[in-house]
């Protein structure tokens, strides 16, 4: 079985030490002998996948120059589209639907040379915070690389419990363009991998502007792979201490703990470190939820049992085929979704709800723009506790809304984020922290990234992995 990250795979290819398909087909075979247990993989797409390995290995062979990850397999979220594979979002709704196009996202990846092998595993339509299977399957080893979505913290927070390396990229750096929306003004496509060397080589892969989307305002993908790391003596490292004392979402202490110990080592390096006071916490989970809420009602509004995916059979009329479709076609939280962002955008309350959390978005904006006026980075937990059993909070809706108050404002405002493992609880579950920065400000967050993950090695640890 091949190991270490995905650009050493992809040097092994290259200098002939493994083939694609050897590759592609050991990979295949791990999922197939532990996926039973671990769940990540709603569909792995053997044939298919083992017919590109033969032909990316053709193009290897003959020379020919695809990407600095030609060969590498890839596992992508199940809400993006890979033409005639069945595409769920996790969803009794889409059951059986199969797209007739690739997102642009996996035709940038093809044309790179990778290999998608599977669709991953996910809450439904991503209404959620913290089942993204594609951080679980490369914590699991089952692939070396993934695509997530992140609206609220999604890539984060799942890196965080699993603790694997992932990029929230800047609103509009990457083509959201075949990705199935669930809030079009906050999602956003983004890698993970095992560590930030292998983010930073998928995303210059998958970034750069798109014809098709209108809000990938990119001019130019980011070029990371021949990128030489900055040191970080003397950059500004903000900590909101009102996030790591939050009395909101009281956070663990082995979190805290480990999160002082990561701005330990930035000062050790030269870093200057700096607490301060983030602005309107309180008002972040409410402006999320509204305009998460609102925008998921309109985007969702499509799947009506009539067009295609899930139709009642026991409708008998028009109405009762709207009506029953769509409750027994979505589940509870797409249910809670629909109902809270209609009430929001219902005309007695689109004044007092969705225009002030607007107006909140804006404020938040404004916030971090003044804050990166001071600091380069901000540093800060990205959950207020390590993974919780499944089904857990499955009930308690606000308790799971609450675990996006560290990451929600990244997405409200726009901005890139990184998550990186750095400790374990006392249970020796994983912690992860997040760093911050300007709109496309990815090199400073990577090169940050990278000084810290080449000093520490927390990345290279497998918490609950596979050897």
């Amino acid at each position: 079985m091949p190991e270490g990250t995905a650009l050493e795979l992809a040097i092994a290819i290259k200098e002939k030490k493994l083939t694609v398909p050897e590759v592609v087909n050991a990979y295949i075979e791990k999922i197939e002998k532990y996926d039973k247990e671990y769940k990540t993989f709603l569909t792995v797409i053997k044939e298919n996948a083992l017919q590109r390995a033969h032909e990316v290995q053709a193009h290897i062979n003959s020379g020919e120059t695809l990407s600095p990850l030609a060969g590498v397999p890839i596992a992508l979220k199940d809400n993006i589209s890979v033409k005639e594979i069945e595409m769920t979002c996790a969803s009794k709704m889409l059951k059986g639907y199969k797209p007739v196009f690739n997102a642009t996202v996996v035709e940038k990846l093809e044309n790179a040379g990778l290999i998608v092998i599977g669709k991953l595993n996910m809450d439904e339509f991503a209404l959620g915070a913290s089942s993204d299977c594609s951080a679980a399957a490369i914590a699991a080893g089952e692939v070396p690389l993934a695509i997530g979505t992140d609206t609220g913290g999604n890539i984060r927070q799942s890196c965080a419990f699993c603790g694997v390396t992932g990029i929230k990229p800047t609103y509009g750096s990457v083509s959201r363009f075949g990705i199935a929306a669930y809030a079009s003004s906050l999602d956003q496509a983004g890698p993970i991998g095992q560590d930030i060397n292998d983010c930073a080589a998928l995303l210059s892969i998958i970034s750069g502007p798109d014809e098709k989307d209108g809000t990938c305002v990119i001019e130019k993908p980011f070029d990371f792979f021949n990128d030489s790391t900055q040191d970080v003596k003397g950059i500004k490292i903000g900590i909101p201490n009102n996030f790591i004392n939050s009395s909101m979402a009281a956070v663990d202490e082995d979190i805290k703990t480990a999160i002082l110990a990561a701005a330990k080592e930035y000062k050790e390096i030269g870093a200057i470190v700096e607490e301060f006071e983030m602005p309107l916490i309180d008002y972040i989970i409410p402006a999320y939820c509204i305009i998460g809420s609102a925008e998921a009602s309109s985007n969702l509004a499509k799947y009506d049992g009539l067009k295609y995916g899930y139709r009642s059979a026991n409708a008998k009329t028009l109405s009762e085929t709207y009506r029953l479709s769509r409750s027994e076609g979505f589940g509870l939280e797409v249910k809670r979704k629909i109902l809270f962002g209609s009430f929001v955008l219902s005309a007695g309350n689109y004044d007092t709800y969705y225009r002030k959390a607007l107006q909140v978005r804006t404020l938040i904006k404004d916030a971090y723009k003044k804050l990166f006026g001071h600091f380069d980075v901000i540093l800060s937990p990205v959950t207020p506790a390590t993974a919780y059993k499944s089904g857990n909070n499955i009930d308690d809706p606000m308790k799971v809304y609450m675990e996006n108050l560290f990451t929600a404002s990244v997405n409200l405002a726009g901005l890139p984020a990184v998550a990186l493992p750095c400790g374990f609880d006392k249970q020796e579950l994983p912690i992860g922290f997040q760093l911050i920065g300007n709109t496309f400000s990815e090199k400073r967050l990577i090169d940050t990234a990278r000084i810290y993950q080449s000093r520490t090695g927390y990345h290279k640890r497998k918490p609950g992995g596979i050897s």
